[in-house]
């Protein structure tokens, strides 16, 4: 059983989950340091004190949004590579599977990073390089050591597109379609990873 958190702890995290719906919502650029502390409820120095500047707790933001996107994809590519070869269409596709439940789930993840796409926070040009390269790094590797026919550059781009289209859906009107873009994105990573047709 987990400790109850101090009231420093419940502090940071209410400006940590203010500012992770803020970031998402309008972007680094769009939101202001009185608007986190207002959402959380807080006073402008008492978020200082606990989370330093509004850098910072941007930083605090992407680095949670990656260790959450993080373990998602490791779980996801475990079972892509445990199913691989018996079924690598059908790994494929569940590996698509899980990466939408994720997004889905937590949509604040999709959002930071297309904000970003977007030339948001265009200071913070490191987080790309800190976290975004290497886990698409790790993804495609992931996929060519179970599908050794693919090229590096197709492992690749099969990332980006599916990373996109996933992203860009989720922070879309259509969201409502989850069924219909869920068969669709199954049906694009076969196809991009060179696995046949519908699934």
């Amino acid at each position: 059983m987990s400790q109850p958190l101090t009231a420093a702890e419940a502090s940071r995290e209410r400006i940590l989950t203010a500012a992770t719906t803020l970031f998402a919502e309008h972007g680094y650029d769009g939101t202001t340091t009185r608007t986190i502390a207002g959402a959380a409820g807080l006073n402008v120095a008492t978020v200082a004190y606990h989370v330093g500047t509004k850098a910072d707790l941007y930083r605090e933001v992407m680095r949670r949004a990656h260790e959450a996107e993080r373990a998602a994809v490791a779980a996801a590519l475990a079972g892509f590579a445990a199913a691989a070869p018996d079924d690598p269409a059908r790994a494929a596709a569940e590996f698509a599977d899980r990466y939408l439940d994720f997004c889905l789930d937590q949509p604040q993840v999709p959002a930071l990073w297309m904000r970003r796409w977007m030339a948001d926070a265009a200071e913070f040009a490191d987080l790309e390089e800190r976290y975004a390269r290497p886990l698409i790094d790790t993804v495609r590797d992931g996929l060519r050591a179970a599908l050794p026919q693919l090229t590096p550059d197709r492992a690749e781009l099969a990332v980006w597109t599916v990373l996109w289209t996933t992203h860009g859906f989720c922070r879309s009107v259509i969201r409502t379609q989850v069924p219909r873009f869920r068969a669709h994105l199954r049906d694009l990573v076969v196809r991009e990873l060179g696995l046949g047709g519908a699934i």
